[in-house]
């Protein structure tokens, strides 16, 4: 029953924000609550609940303290070198934006943090998405998708709980992977392009000699070969324009490229490298863990706002402007311990995972680590990491083990599900992500579950061709 009633529970909630008859928050909270009474545990609700946010609160303060440290940081330049490069990259063209997206997303994950890079490449790539009237839930598809591929670095978490859960070493999961990795992040760059090739037919080409420069001269070239110009502003889009008229801007773009202003008066150029210092070593303290993340990021933020607005009142200004990310992850993040609470708490997700590991056949004994694989999809996808690396993986290699399948080969497997984990509505990084980028979370899942799954497939697919699956 409570199999049955777990899996109705998740199917609702993914109905109904995906028709968008519910707010994410309201749904988070409220089908939970009334599958708990369904249940007849309707008492322990509030118990549930205290101890989801228990759990997911030290997420919470790292998230607040993040947006506010990585906003401070986009505040005073920090990231503007990265992103004129990109920018420099993708002139413009809506294929290049897409793969810039992909490749910047790419890079920034090697800090192990979903977080900070939703925050960067959004920052960086929606006023470019939105000048040129692209679709954001291409970005953010493709951006959460990169990031999967990414999170499975030793550091990142998903690797560390496996090695910890069947006892094995994270390097002997990792390295083997890596080969297998890299394909699936090439199939990111390869979908980048695919999905930024159809942008283009969808909004034009529209190049840019300067695309930094709002004074800079813009020329349009349709997708069917037209062009026109226009000077000042840099107004474009799709569509034929009459010789000598200035061609329509795209629905949806702003007036003028609103970029990173090279002006904007929350630069602070001569205190670059004290903050690319600051950063490097907030990252290095994270990855060698010396302090809780959260404190960290706290410890970081403070430091930020003092050192470059020293003035209280531009250090409340600066924290007002992040105010509203901060506000709408935060209150994901504890609607969603709601969700895992009463899902836990109510034994709901643990005999769904028994009966997911009782409905594979004894025939499939030797090939545990494919099943592992296969299983991982789902089951990252509707469970959180330490549900599934901690509470389903041991099992699974235990099954595996019966017939000589080795940990290692499950563990290496289990990772292979993270492009799609990345965009569960139990990650909070991922609330970051489409807060950020002003794009309903429903509308984020419809689109990108189905490259996400394909993703972790191909990763799957390549790590049992190179043999280390």
């Amino acid at each position: 029953m409570l199999t049955i009633l777990g899996f109705a529970m998740i199917a609702t909630f993914l109905v109904l924000i995906m028709t968008k008859k519910m707010s994410p928050i309201a749904a988070l909270v409220l089908i939970p609550a009334l599958f708990c009474v369904f249940v007849g545990q309707g008492a322990q609700l509030g118990d549930y609940v205290i101890e989801g946010v228990g759990k997911l609160a030290p997420t919470a303060a790292m998230l607040m303290f993040a947006i506010v440290y990585f906003g401070v940081m986009i505040d005073v330049g920090l990231f503007d070198p990265i992103v004129r490069a990109i920018l420099r990259f993708c002139k413009a063209d809506p294929m290049r934006v897409v793969v810039g997206t992909a490749v910047l997303a790419a890079i920034v994950s090697l800090d192990g943090d979903g977080s900070t890079t939703f925050m960067i490449t959004v920052s960086a790539m929606y006023p470019l998405y939105k000048r040129l009237g692209m679709s954001l839930v291409v970005m953010t598809g493709v951006a959460a998708t990169a990031n999967g591929v990414m999170n499975t670095l030793p550091w990142g978490g998903p690797t560390a709980r496996a090695a910890t859960a069947l006892k094995v070493d994270a390097a002997d999961i990792f390295v083997p992977m890596i080969p297998a990795l890299g394909v699936g992040l090439l199939f990111v760059f390869v979908l980048a392009y695919v999905l930024g090739l159809r942008e283009r037919r969808r909004v034009g080409y529209l190049s840019l000699d300067e695309i930094l420069e709002p004074e800079a001269e813009t020329v349009l070239v349709t997708a069917g070969g037209g062009s026109g110009s226009s000077g000042g502003s840099g107004s474009g889009g799709p569509g034929d324009a009459p010789s000598g008229a200035a061609p329509a801007l795209p629905e949806g773009a702003d007036e003028g490229f609103q970029g990173l202003d090279p002006n904007r008066p929350t630069l602070r150029p001569r205190l670059y490298w004290f903050n690319a210092g600051l950063t490097v070593a907030l990252l290095t303290a994270m990855i060698l863990e010396l302090l809780p993340i959260p404190v960290l990021f706290l410890l970081g933020a403070a430091l930020a706002l003092t050192v470059n607005y020293p003035d209280m009142a531009d250090q409340k200004a600066r924290i007002a402007a992040h105010a509203d990310n901060v506000l709408n992850v935060a209150g994901m993040v504890f609607a969603a311990a709601v969700f895992t609470g009463v899902l836990t708490g109510t034994g709901m997700v643990e005999h769904m995972a028994d009966w997911l590991v009782g409905a594979i056949p004894d025939g499939m004994g030797p090939h545990m680590a494919l099943v592992t694989g296969v299983l991982s999809l789902p089951l990252t996808y509707f469970m959180s990491n330490d549900g599934f690396y901690f509470g389903v993986l041991p099992v699974l290699a235990e099954a595996g083990a019966a017939h000589g399948v080795s940990p290692l080969e499950i563990a290496r497997a289990s990772i292979a599900g993270q492009a799609l984990h990345m965009s569960s509505p139990l990650v909070p990084a991922v609330y970051v992500l489409v807060g950020m980028a002003k794009v309903e979370f429903g509308d984020h899942t419809r689109f990108t579950v189905k490259w996400a799954a394909l993703t972790s497939l191909v990763v799957l697919a390549a790590g049992i061709l190179f043999g280390v699956i």
